[in-house]
């Protein structure tokens, strides 16, 4: 009788102990088959953040060196004229060269200033320190070069940060986008309009803050919701958020005065691989003047991913290895006490001249029956385990970046206005806002594919012939006559 043969009629009349087996092994390779899974789901959330999140990279002018240029400038001159710190305004000639560069899939122009308010009253803070009230119909003019309303001059607002993170929305009209390139469209928050009874189509007359201060007819075609943090994150002597106008960019050159037409405060390209995102900063180094502009980077929700993702990946690689470990050291001591009950059987065999490996063999043919069965168990149950435990994986890698993200880094700072540009009609700016891109929002794609079977099989193979291994050592030594003796 061949050991296949006795393999089989073993495992079918001792239906208990194959039971158990089954049931042990089964459990195991549960296990790591959940960490299979969510180390696989780790790689796809990564891969799928790379199109989700983004990065971007924003030409500005370069702050350094112009305060270098200050400091230079106040060493030199006499201590009466105190020097200022001005900045460039970025050319978009030079953002066109930087748009072609591979991996950029689109880019937004920002350019901002402030007006003053002529046919509606502006929506005051609750400390009554915003100077809306004064900008009524026939309202008085600023004697200052601050308006009371602020204009965000942009490419599309679909491109700009609050509107890419869903933290402002259009609810009513649409935004601002190219095809509104040398108009006198506006898009005003949901507040100002309620406050002054406009809708889309309505037109609002505003005075520049500085200049001729001509009137000036906009034409409202949109209407947003900014988000309901932008009230508490404005400073106690800025104007009310729901003051903000979204323009085109040309509009608010305008605003700032003929000599800034073909330019802007800055220019945020999106880059379509975030991997690639220092590569495109240093391939953009070599198309600009680095002592008048600056590029930076924001990938910090893709990072954000990455090491969420890389933490549950760790742990995934960790619950594979540790199950894999104590599943084979397991089943070898289930195994050596079956082989111990087996001894009288084993010494049979030996006696009437079988080979100590075929004996082996048939202990792992009985494994091997018993493995097929649980694997099909385990595949079956692998994907609610991973389920659960890639859900308290990610959530408590998340809260642990975030945690991380906050007390590690300072708040940022946003996009300054015009009034750091060299004679520019500065606005408020967009000071406390962040400048991330799409927020990192995670979640495991937990699937059983064919690739993740094939990967058990091989660690229930392992695990079984490491486990007969280890427990094969008292067979070899056993003497059939001492064996049918005792």
């Amino acid at each position: 009788m061949n050991f296949f043969k006795r393999a089989w009629l073993n495992v079918w009349a001792k239906k208990g102990r194959s039971v158990l087996l089954i049931l042990v092994s089964s459990a195991i390779l549960m296990f790591v088959l959940a960490g299979l899974l969510i180390r696989s789901a780790a790689v796809k959330a990564t891969d799928q953040a790379k199109a989700d999140v983004g990065a971007t990279v924003t030409l500005s002018a370069n702050r350094q060196a112009a305060f270098k240029k200050m400091q230079s400038s106040s060493s030199s001159s006499s201590k009466s004229s105190r020097p200022k710190m001005t900045l460039t305004p970025v050319k978009l000639s030079d953002a066109t060269k930087i748009a072609k560069l591979s991996n950029i899939s689109s880019y937004n122009v920002t350019s901002s200033t402030s007006v003053n308010a002529k046919s509606y009253d502006t929506v005051s803070t609750s400390s009554g320190l915003s100077g809306g009230n004064s900008g009524g119909p026939g309202g008085m003019k600023s004697s200052t070069s601050t308006g009371d309303t602020q204009i965000d001059g942009v490419t599309s607002t679909s491109l700009a940060t609050d509107f890419s993170s869903k933290q402002s929305k259009i609810t009513k009209g649409r935004g601002i986008t190219t095809a509104d390139k040398n108009t006198n469209h506006v898009v005003i928050e949901k507040d100002l309009a309620s406050q002054n009874n406009l809708t889309v189509g309505d037109t609002i007359t505003v005075k520049e803050a500085t200049g001729s201060k001509d009137k000036v007819k906009l034409k409202i075609v949109g209407i947003y919701k900014a988000s309901s943090t932008s009230s508490s994150s404005a400073g106690p002597m800025s104007t009310d958020p729901a003051n903000t106008m979204y323009t085109s960019y040309t509009l608010a050159n305008t605003f700032k005065g003929s000599k800034y037409a073909g330019t802007a405060d800055s220019v945020t390209f999106n880059v379509s691989n975030p991997a690639k995102v220092s590569s495109v900063k240093t391939a953009g180094k070599k198309l600009i003047n680095t002592s008048k502009y600056a590029l930076s980077t924001d990938d910090s929700s893709y990072q954000t991913v990455k090491a969420s993702m890389s933490n549950v990946k760790s742990f995934a690689n960790k619950i594979v290895w540790l199950v894999a470990i104590a599943g084979t050291i397991i089943l070898a001591l289930i195994v050596i006490l079956m082989i111990r009950e087996r001894r009288f059987e084993i010494g049979v065999l030996l006696s009437l001249g079988e080979a100590r490996w075929k004996i082996v063999a048939q202990f792992f043919t009985e494994m091997l029956m018993v493995i097929v069965v649980a694997v099909a168990i385990a595949g079956a149950g692998g994907k609610f385990v991973g389920n659960q435990l890639g859900s308290q994986l990610v959530s408590q890698s998340a809260t642990t970046t975030q945690t991380t993200s906050t007390t590690g880094q300072p708040g940022g700072s946003g996009t300054p206005g015009g009034s750091g540009m060299k004679g520019g009609n500065g606005g408020p700016g967009n000071m406390g806002q962040s400048t991330n891109t799409k927020a990192a929002k995670t979640e495991l794609d937990v699937s059983v594919s064919a690739v993740n079977l094939a990967e058990l099989g091989g660690f229930g193979l392992a695990i079984t012939f490491l486990s007969i291994m280890i427990a094969s050592g008292g067979i070899l030594r056993l003497e059939p006559k001492k064996v049918l003796i005792s």
